[in-house]
């Protein structure tokens, strides 16, 4: 009992010291020509050290626990939205560690798409409900999760998408 109490504190100093956590400057992630570019004009990328990934990673397994949601899915969706990064900008503009896009967030009460507790309740809430919506099937789940829920109904699955595809078999093979 002694040693769930102190991983259960560790889990609250973590998720404290990314409570004000804001954004210096987003991570664009969308391809090589981007990163060079970002890394032109400001210096470099800003990236999450082991020690933050190791605290970014604690934060979704929390979220996780919290929702009822598999944590090895959920930190595998995190790892192959962001690379755990809270800056993480797509260029369809999803942001954050669960690469949010604005509309999804909004609706997932998400005021701070940047403040990594927040991207990550919300990211981890949003797996749920596509897990819900497709009746636990973790495939399709992870499909809807990258290519949206509607796709995933019209093509009856995972759909043809190149991106979609390679997304599920990452996060699958990120499941272990």
């Amino acid at each position: 009992m002694e040693s769930m109490q102190r991983v259960m504190q560790r889990i609250a100093a973590i998720e404290q010291r990314f409570q004000h956590l804001t954004p210096a400057k987003p991570v664009r992630t969308d391809g090589f020509a981007a990163a060079m570019t970002k890394a032109q004009s400001s210096g470099g990328p800003v990236r999450t050290t082991a020690a933050g990934r190791q605290e970014i990673a604690a934060m979704v397994q929390a979220a996780a626990r919290r929702h009822g949601v598999d944590a090895n899915l959920a930190l595998a969706v995190a790892t192959a939205e962001s690379d755990l990064q809270p800056q993480a900008v797509s260029s369809a503009g999803a942001k954050g560690v669960m690469q949010l896009m604005p509309d999804t967030a909004q609706a997932l009460g998400v005021g701070n798409t940047f403040d990594p507790r927040e991207n990550i309740d919300g990211g981890v809430r949003y797996l749920k409900q596509m897990l819900a919506a497709f009746d636990g099937d973790v495939v399709k789940a992870v499909a809807a999760y990258n290519a949206g829920p509607d796709a995933v109904r019209q093509h009856a699955g995972v759909p043809p998408f190149p991106e979609t595809r390679a997304y599920v078999n990452r996060v699958l093979s990120l499941c272990g």
